[in-house]
């Protein structure tokens, strides 16, 4: 058997295999790129109007949220700009919750409580990260899947190479005639399309990878020159002295000094009496590469530097910043809206694959069974 007939096989199980989960994976994409947009436009809660006074201080916005949702944990306060509504989050993972209590900065008014674990967009990333299995199951389902779809990325890349001049004509447009078989175009639009699609593709998989597999994120930012942690990691705040008076909200008016135009600043408050208050400014809208991740000691205010990729925007190294962009690659959003159109039409396109490679498939198979009665 010669060598491209072998890739062939392995390109065909491994398609058979795990071709309706990239479906699912491709279809969910598509769906849920859009998200931010379409919540904005139909959750008015989101947005206020914008006032001439200053915001409620973090303290004050957190004593109120927590009337909402007592006894649950607060993870962080977040301010959205002069016309968005402030979000106290709730977030745990074991019992597991995710809460965002929306409120109007100025006033403190509580616009919604919303669970972040339900509803249509919470459905569909369900199924985008764990095909709506458990998350200790899925989760490594579809990481294997998408390895799987890069093996077929590559191995279709060889099998649609061209051996000869006439073959290239086929390869890069479609060539229909009248009289053209649906089996012939039916191949033609798998062929073609997973050539024009492949480079997108393999984006798509390996910053997927990079969230599926711990070992895949480490040797890919090892690769591309990072030296850093990839693990999050608050520092510890060492000096058990009194703390001060609301620390948070002076780490905010920090914050909020030294990040005027930021399009949003979020402080957390510290997980127990050894952790460093976080806070993170972000200068973009829809992005969050950028963001700049600072950190302060309880005790004594004193800003803490961390090892682990989520520090300060300008001490990232080249390496840092693809591993932080990854989300926002993902998603075409690190290109604006029109990335997140175009990524949206791939991943349509994507979708169409394991259902023209199954016919392409099935074809074979009708011709074969067909010869062997005749």
């Amino acid at each position: 058997m010669s060598l491209k007939k072998r890739i062939g096989k392995i390109h065909l199980w491994l398609g058979l295999s795990s071709g309706i989960i990239v479906f699912i994976l491709a279809i969910t994409g598509c769906l849920y790129a859009f998200q931010e947009e379409i919540q904005n436009s139909t959750e008015e809660y989101r947005f206020v109007e914008k006032q001439n006074q200053p915001f409620l201080l973090p303290s004050q916005l957190e004593q109120i949220a927590r009337k909402e949702l007592p006894g649950k944990s607060l993870h962080a306060i977040k301010y959205n700009g002069a016309e968005k509504s402030a979000e106290a989050i709730f977030f745990h993972y074991e019992p597991t919750y995710y809460y965002i209590v929306y409120l109007n900065p100025y006033s403190g008014k509580v616009l919604e409580t919303a669970n972040m674990d339900e509803g249509f967009f919470r459905f569909i990333l369900d199924g985008h990260f764990y095909l709506w299995l458990p998350p200790e199951i899925g989760q490594i389902v579809v990481a294997t899947a998408t390895l799987v779809f890069l093996v077929l990325l590559l191995s279709g890349l060889y099998l649609w190479y061209p051996r000869n001049k006439n073959a290239t004509k086929q390869r890069f447009r479609f060539r229909w005639k009248k009289e053209t078989k649906w089996k012939r175009k039916n191949y033609d639009l798998h062929n073609i399309t997973g050539f024009y699609v492949l480079l997108i593709a393999l984006i798509f998989a390996i910053t997927g990878l990079v969230w599926g597999f711990q070992w895949f994120a480490y040797s890919y930012y090892t690769v591309i020159g990072g030296e850093k942690s990839l693990v999050y990691q608050d520092p510890v705040s060492t000096k058990k002295t009194v703390p001060p008076s609301k620390p948070l909200d002076k780490v905010w008016a920090q914050m909020q000094k030294e990040y005027p135009h930021a399009k949003s600043i979020e402080v957390h408050p510290p997980e127990n009496d050894s952790t460093a208050i976080a806070a993170n400014a972000n200068p973009d809208e829809g992005t969050h590469w950028k963001t700049d991740y600072r950190y302060f000691d309880q005790y004594t205010l004193e800003e803490k530097e961390v090892e682990h990729i989520y520090g300060k925007y300008k001490n990232a190294a080249t390496a840092d910043k693809l591993m932080r962009m990854n989300y926002d690659i993902h998603t075409g959003a690190v290109l604006g809206l029109p990335g997140k159109i175009f990524a949206f039409l791939i991943s349509l396109l994507i979708a169409t694959l394991p259902i023209t490679g199954f016919y392409v498939w099935w074809g074979r198979k009708k011709k074969k069974k067909n010869t062997t009665i005749a």
